[in-house]
């Protein structure tokens, strides 16, 4: 459908502005009319070359889902029909991607298609953690409490991964950096050294023979060295694209000596909050355990979960199955065998996510403080390496004479 842009003053007498899509004008006429624009100017948006072309579009991001979530709550709650709430997000939404798709939903919506099934038809931007919720809340008659529960969990969610992003992100650019620096004095400042040396036509320290042959190594074989680096690199992603691949080297990260506990205590942050929540929202436990394992971020946690669902399909209590995967901690599986005993495991899931959610920032605050001294200590050694291994021969030379 055409999109129209429309000017005018509200009731108020304020100048107001935005964009509809409509079938022709008249239908947008109607619809600004309905937002109680006096004398509105409407005119049909040029069409955007690429806005066919999804590559090209912006992305919508979880802050902009966690805004929309939020809103529409407080409308819902505040008694505002369902429609006219989704109208006026459309309205406010600058992100056009996500315009677009809430303006789909809207029509789907008026169409008599339930939200949560509306939303179903955007997997890229509403997971089925989020439509099973929205389903949920719907046959509850509490869609107003639920999306009040996902915009927290999702809010909770996103700074669980600022954080490890952010813990990363310091050590990644120092080895970036510092490999950068390795290749531009191998490459560029070494020769010149090298020359030089070779100039005096005596036999060279052993560092600096070693450092020398680096050189002539990396300038002679760079090209083949960045081509190899690029097939791995994509060698790993097409492994990972496989079953087995995935299982692999989700394995490995897992009992990694460092890395490995951080994941495993987010991963156990993410299952028990994420569970928690959809419990707490009226999502079935087995239904809830299968979307739990299929947005778990790991195969060895997914193939866990799922487990878990085989066993309580099976009449077992969640504990036994949990505890048999070797994934989770003792605490963890004893807790929730607790939480299942009293009738309140949804609230004792959401104690441990409390609970692991302070392990990671401790783990993340940890991980941090080790690293940058050893990123001082790498790059201080690499860089004095070098120079002394360079400055070696003059000093040779310097006790000759």
């Amino acid at each position: 459908m055409p999109i129209y842009t429309w000017k005018g003053v509200n009731s108020y007498g304020d100048k107001r502005k935005g964009e509809v899509e409509a079938v022709d004008a008249t239908a947008a006429l109607n619809q600004i009319k309905r937002l109680r624009i006096n004398a509105p100017v409407i005119k049909e948006k040029p069409k955007d070359l690429l806005a066919s072309i999804s590559f090209f579009q912006p992305k919508v991001t979880g802050k902009d889902i966690v805004i929309f979530t939020r809103m529409l709550s407080t409308m819902i709650d505040a008694g505002l029909p369902l429609v006219q709430g989704i109208e006026i997000l459309e309205q406010q939404q600058e992100n056009p991607t996500f315009k677009k798709a809430i303006g789909k939903i809207k029509g789907d919506v008026e169409s008599g298609t339930t939200l949560a099934d509306s939303m179903r038809k955007h997997p890229k931007i509403f997971d089925k953690l989020f439509t099973n919720m929205i389903e949920a809340g719907e046959t509850g008659g509490i869609l107003d409490t639920i999306l009040q529960r996902l915009a927290a969990f999702m809010e909770k969610s996103m700074a669980l991964k600022k954080k490890i992003k952010g813990a990363m992100t310091y050590p990644t650019i120092c080895l970036a950096i510092s490999i950068l620096i390795l290749i531009i004095i191998l490459v560029f400042v070494v020769p010149v050294f090298s020359q030089m040396f070779a100039d005096f036509g005596s036999s060279l320290p052993l560092p600096t023979q070693i450092v020398v042959n680096m050189s002539d190594f990396f300038k002679n074989n760079i090209i083949y060295m960045l081509i190899a680096l690029f097939a791995l690199m994509a060698a790993v992603k097409k492994i990972y694209t496989t079953e087995k691949g995935q299982i692999a080297i989700d394995k490995i990260l897992l009992q990694a000596p460092v890395v490995g506990p951080l994941l495993r205590k987010v991963a156990v942050a993410k299952f028990t909050r994420t569970l928690s929540t959809m419990l707490q929202s009226g999502v079935p436990i087995l239904e809830a355990l299968q979307v739990v394992a299929k947005t778990a971020g790991n195969k060895i946690i997914e193939r866990a979960v799922f487990r878990v669902a085989d066993g309580i399909a099976e009449g077992r209590p969640m504990a036994e199955p949990l505890e048999e995967s070797g994934v989770f901690p003792n605490m963890v599986t004893q807790m929730i065998n607790v939480g299942e005993s009293v009738g309140a495991l949804d609230a004792m899931l959401e104690k441990i996510a409390d609970f692991y959610d302070g392990e990671v920032d401790q783990a993340v605050d940890n991980l941090t403080a080790m690293i940058e001294p050893f990123m001082m200590v790498f790059l201080g050694g690499m860089i004095g390496g070098l120079v002394v291994a360079m400055y070696l021969p003059i000093f040779k030379m310097a006790s000759v004479v």
